[in-house]
């Protein structure tokens, strides 16, 4: 479905509640929502309580005769439900309602693909599109799916059906895609390493979509010395999919990487999980998570459930984590504040955020010890590296040397013990 058209469309949004939940509710909104962000004008809805799916038509057949109602009525281009449908559901559908049917997993794909902007997110959409894609192709081509006849002889002729060509041509591209994304990760994997290598901590910002991760990177780098430009940031679901990591220098000298990541949603599809494994490894291999939540949503319980269960699939599930209960001031909750691991702030006023680097500070630089050092004379370049790496508490000089009071990382107060006097 292309931009164009895609402004054009008329949809409804249809589900099946399994559970009698509240989230069901919440799940249907936010499927609204979605075909909002792809530019689909949702003129309906249709629901149905069930104990089980419908194996051939998702819903039950009354139901589809009511939606096939709703659709003439509403003149809808496309019916979108809230599920993952089968091949065989998709076909059925679009027999009983004459419009084309797509499911939450088309949708997210079609919303991935047009927000991916680098080369690596590009790459994983399309990864996706055509993990999804490929199961589906049954049934697609029925009219060409018989090979040429001629000379008598079966099954000779036109050689392979279009649907073989395609599941070759499709498996051939995975197989590409697959390759480019291991060189990319490679190159991540590289950078990581010398990260390491450098003692640089790193914090990752985590959260469903929509949450403020972004505005909270953006207000990081305004409120510091920040390395790197600022990122895209939208209320809208997916603004960016973009990993970016930026570094930060506090005032005390301290310095630490801080990466923004794809959000998560809702019965994100596994295949764009699976996708964007090598970018939410940021996640997994990084010092710190921030949780950053969407307080004034009345569903942020809900978001953190469903954060937290991603964040187990990608292997980060026993990681430090400060949760960042932003939004406060859509909420009326006092702000800014924090309480152990838990931080209220407003990144749009950029408020909290100094609370914020607080609780960051007292897990990312654990590893810093306060110490004194005497440093002889003609040892200048000893005290130019500690003005430089690490947060100078006072000077004097004494007669055998300069006297620093500091507070720097383990590794140089393991390097130089030998000047460390108190």
């Amino acid at each position: 479905m292309n931009e164009t058209k895609l402004e054009q469309l008329k949809g409804i949004i249809a589900g099946v509640n399994l559970d009698n939940g509240d989230d069901f509710d919440y799940s249907m909104e936010e499927l609204k929502n979605l075909a909002d962000a792809c530019g689909i004008d949702v003129r309906g809805e249709m629901t149905q309580n069930l104990p089980r799916i419908h194996s051939a038509l998702y819903m039950g057949t009354g139901k589809v005769e009511e939606l096939k109602s709703l659709v003439e009525y509403e003149e809808a281009d496309v019916v979108i439900f809230d599920g993952e449908l089968s091949p065989s559901q998709i076909r059925n559908l679009e027999k009983e309602l004459e419009c084309e049917v797509i499911d939450r997993t088309m949708l997210i794909l079609d919303i991935f693909g047009r927000r991916a902007k680098t080369k690596e997110a590009q790459l994983q959409v399309e990864m996706a599109r055509l993990q999804y894609m490929l199961p589906r192709l049954v049934g697609t081509y029925i009219a060409l799916g018989r090979q040429g006849g001629g000379s008598g002889f079966k099954n000779r002729g036109a050689g392979e059906t279009k649907l073989e060509l395609d599941r070759r041509k499709i498996e051939t591209k995975i197989s590409y895609l697959r390759k480019e994304l291991a060189k990319i990760s490679e190159q991540r994997t590289v950078q990581r390493k010398q990260r390491k290598k450098n003692n640089m901590p790193v914090a990752a910002l985590v959260g469903y979509t929509n949450a403020g991760k972004s505005t909270v990177m953006n207000a990081m780098l305004q409120t510091y010395e920040g390395g790197g430009s600022e990122v895209f940031e939208k209320d809208m679901l997916f603004a960016t999919l973009d990993t970016s990591v930026r570094s930060i220098t506090l005032p005390d000298k301290k310095e630490f990487l801080l990466a923004d990541t794809v959000g998560f949603v809702n019965k994100l599809p596994h295949h764009l999980v699976k996708a964007f494994r090598s970018t939410l490894e940021e996640a997994a291999e990084a010092d710190l998570l921030v949780h950053v939540i969407d307080v004034s949503s009345p569903q942020h319980w809900t978001m953190i459930d469903i954060t937290d269960k991603t964040l187990e699939d990608i292997g980060a599930k026993d990681m430090p984590v400060i949760y960042a209960y932003n939004k406060a001031d859509l909420a009326g909750i006092d702000y800014p504040g924090a309480s152990g691991n838990s931080v209220y702030l407003s990144a749009k006023e950029r408020a909290g955020i100094l609370e914020l680097t607080d609780v960051m500070k007292s897990h990312l630089f654990k590893e810093y010890v306060r110490c004194e050092l005497l440093i002889p004379y003609d040892e200048g370049d000893i005290v130019s590296h500690f003005n430089e790496q690490a947060a100078i508490i006072g000077t004097s000089y004494e007669e055998d040397g300069t006297k620093l009071t500091v507070e720097c990382h383990r590794a140089d107060y393991e390097k130089y013990k030998r000047y460390v006097v108190k």
